[in-house]
């Protein structure tokens, strides 16, 4: 029997039984419709953290504080080692080649209020240097100043968003808040930039001074002392420099901290690539979780298939050995059930697929906290979802196909 001949029968035989066909198609629907919907949701926040940290550029390390230990993802550190005189040194082009600029920065909640409103949100002490490490664009006002912070200014630039909450129409700019209760007044107001990452939005964020924060919001030191900062992102000429200057920083803080040749460091220097490559990882593998569990779908759509390609054969018995006794072949018949197998498959992936970027369109529309959720439908998840569909598809028609296939023809005829 040609292939064309056996195609026309498949449609003909699948047309014949509409609901059925119908029904069996539903479970393929749903998990190709799944695998794109769940896996597009794990693309899409991939490509916002690649892009967040693009915008910063690749010439940026992060220092952080850290206790010995394996991997980049390691425990925090219990006692703070990084210090406002580390970021001084690191600052210094005779200890560091090829920096431009250091910014320190330390965080912590707190509430803020104004008049009758009050929010409770991330505080940042932070140099002028982090501005422009950050890429950060003013709406209105100035940003913190070197005079602000050797002056210990009580002064604050808020995010967007607080700004909204605390003053909604009227101008910020001038006005007297309270942070911890103590009086702050507001010198600038930052863009509305949207977005979220790692679950913190820039809109929400307030920033002060980092010598106002160490001295009047949140007592935060080293062991000997000293004021401590949470992290430091120094900036080099280029991404080429990235290595030396990581070496450097190294050098630099080991001898600051008086380490010995055989001590682990109290200190990570990381740069921009290991950081996007660790979470790219981390999201991939959140990917493939989320597919993984779409899969079930599939797999129960799978059992379908089979479940009614059997009953299908038991059904058409008598039609099976007429066809034998006219001469088809056991291949013919093989052939025949496994391509009504696939078909089943074929247009339920095609429908499934149609679902699945009217899920990723839904998705990307909803808003959490007025952050929407990024959905990326890419080529790679369409066709990963519509070929291990019609896989499974085929896998599920082979024993009800071979069962037609092996029929007797003489039982066949005297069945029913």
């Amino acid at each position: 029997m040609k292939f064309r001949d056996s195609l026309v029968s498949a449609i003909k035989s699948l047309a014949s039984n509409k609901l059925r066909s119908t029904l069996t198609m539903l479970g393929i629907i749903i998990g190709v419709t799944a695998v794109i919907g769940l896996m597009s949701i794990g693309r899409g926040a991939q490509a916002m953290i690649t892009s967040t940290f693009e915008d910063l550029g690749t010439n940026v390390i992060y220092v952080l504080p850290s206790i010995p230990g394996p991997g980049l993802m390691g425990p925090p550190s219990v006692e703070p080692t990084l210090t406002m005189d580390d970021a001084k040194a690191l600052a210094n082009p005779d200890h560091v080649r090829s920096v431009v600029a250091v910014a320190p920065s330390c965080d912590n909640y707190g509430e803020v209020s104004f008049g009758g409103e009050s929010v409770v949100t991330i505080i940042n002490g932070v140099t002028p240097d982090c501005q422009w490490l950050l890429n950060y664009s003013l709406a209105s006002g100035q940003f913190i100043s070197e005079r602000n912070v050797s002056r210990r200014d009580s002064v604050a630039v808020l995010g967007d968003k607080v700004a909204t909450d605390l003053f909604d129409l009227e101008d910020p700019i001038g006005q007297k808040i309270k942070i911890k209760g103590r009086r702050f007044t507001v010198i600038g107001v930052l863009e509305a930039k949207g977005g979220a990452f790692m679950g913190v939005s820039e809109d929400e964020l307030l920033m002060v001074p980092i010598t106002t924060f160490h001295t009047r919001l949140f007592t935060q030191q080293t062991a000997s002392g000293e004021d401590a900062v949470d992290s430091i992102m120094v900036q080099v000429a280029s991404a080429k420099a990235i290595d030396e200057a990581i070496y450097d920083i190294e050098d630099v803080l080991r001898q600051r901290h008086r380490l010995a040749a055989d001590d682990e460091d109290d200190f990570r220097a990381i740069s921009q690539e290991e950081i996007v490559g660790m979470l790219e990882q981390i999201t991939g593998v959140f990917t493939i979780f989320l597919g993984a569990i779409a899969g079930i779908s599939l797999l129960v759509g799978g059992i379908g298939i089979m479940n009614i390609m059997l009953v299908s054969v038991t059904e058409r018995t008598r039609e099976i050995g007429v066809r034998k006794a006219l001469g088809a072949k056991r291949r013919d018949i093989l052939g025949q059930f496994l391509l009504e197998a696939a078909m089943i498959s074929l247009v339920g992936s095609a429908i499934g697929v149609i679902g699945g970027f009217i899920v990723s369109h839904l998705i990307s529309r909803i808003n959490i906290g007025g952050e929407a959720i990024p959905a990326v439908v890419s080529p790679d998840i369409v066709i990963l979802a519509i070929s291990v569909s019609i896989f499974i598809g085929l896998v599920s028609g082979i024993y009800p196909a071979l069962r037609a296939a092996r029929l007797n023809p003489i039982d066949a005829l005297h069945y029913g």
